[in-house]
């Protein structure tokens, strides 16, 4: 009887202790779990997301969609988030929904340049993304090939640019400001140009920006617009494509993280943040994926040119930010008329 007495005494002493440790970890904000919200493909969420549920024991569920998509969802759960952190998506779109996302210094702050990273500390760069216009060698000579923006609106491309809606991808909406920007001085701030290559587009527009380098690399399109890192990923696994960087100039806004207000998980979706921009993660993406890393200590990839020697144009992060809506009202409004 003593010997069953002291095993039940020490039964109901665990019980305790774990509710106890429980109840710490609700009010600490350190329950183990997580909610990430990410327009980003899986092969690259699902070996970071791993790494970071191994080391911490945190269970992370992924929600997936387009950057539009889930932009869209934040600002509907505002108040009561399902997310706590919203991963990858142009930066500027990022800042566009501010309001949405609680200010955050990562812990390795220091270690990244002040392009990379919200001056408000909305969002925080998780890599440095040139677009580039990627080709299919097996159905364009590389003397034929796109070398500038100006090239896309040649007549052997309408119909066959792959192009993906910007009002449902962040990378497509950095694209066309870049595109903006390049022919600024065109007598219409850049809207001359947008119209042309919209009309050599002709009735040709993709709404995922995996589609890009996918129809590219499968022969669907001859030619398109993507970023750096995907087309690089298909070369690298052999496919029969090239990349050129636009010679009028392209830019190389990051895609970012940011902490979603109000998150149920503050203090996991801090970790993961500081995490995802820690030196061994951001090693990760340049061998792994062929990312170019925010941070100073990190190299770029190999095969990569060096970032001195990639024509930019001179892209007002402010500016694609704070007139998004309307860049994007002008855009439907001459797709709709072509």
């Amino acid at each position: 009887m003593r010997k069953i007495g002291i095993v039940a005494l020490l039964a109901v002493l665990m019980i305790v202790i774990s509710a106890c440790g429980s109840k710490e970890e609700e009010a600490s904000g350190e329950a183990k779990t997580l909610t990430v919200y990410s327009p980003h493909q899986n092969e690259i969420i699902n070996p970071i997301v791993k790494e970071f549920q191994d080391r911490t024991g945190v269970n992370v569920d992924v929600v997936t969609g387009g950057t539009g998509e889930l932009l869209n969802r934040v600002t509907a759960e505002e108040g009561n988030p399902g997310g706590d952190v919203f991963w990858g998506g142009g930066a500027e779109s990022l800042e566009a929904y501010g309001e949405s996302f609680e200010p955050y210094v990562t812990s390795e702050d220091d270690a990244i340049a002040a392009d990379f990273k919200s001056p408000e500390n909305v969002w925080t760069g998780f890599s440095a993304l040139p677009m580039v216009i990627m080709y299919n060698q097996e159905m364009v000579e590389e003397e034929n090939a796109p070398k500038a923006w100006k090239d896309l609106l040649n007549e052997q491309w309408t119909g066959k640019i792959a192009y993906v809606d910007p009002g449902k991808s962040g990378s497509a909406y950095t694209q066309l400001v870049t595109m903006l920007t390049a022919y600024e001085d065109d007598g219409s701030d850049g809207w001359g140009f947008v119209e042309d290559f919209v009309a050599n587009l002709d009735g040709t527009i993709l709404s995922s920006s995996s589609a890009v380098p996918k129809g590219v690399a499968d022969g669907e399109f001859p030619v398109g617009i993507t970023l750096e890192e995907a087309a690089f990923r298909y070369i690298a696994g052999g496919a029969s494509v090239d990349v050129n960087y636009p010679e009028e100039g392209t830019s190389a806004v990051p895609d970012g993280v940011a902490l979603i207000k109000d998150a149920k998980n503050n203090e996991n979706a801090k970790k993961f943040i500081d995490f995802l921009v820690s030196e061994d993660v951001q090693k990760m993406i340049v061998e792994d994926f062929s990312r170019r890393s925010i941070r100073s200590d990190v190299n770029p990839p190999e095969g990569l040119i060096a970032s001195d020697d990639i024509p930019l144009v001179d892209y007002d992060f402010g500016w694609s930010a704070e007139n998004k809506d309307e860049v994007m009202d002008k855009f439907q409004k001459i797709l709709i008329s072509q």
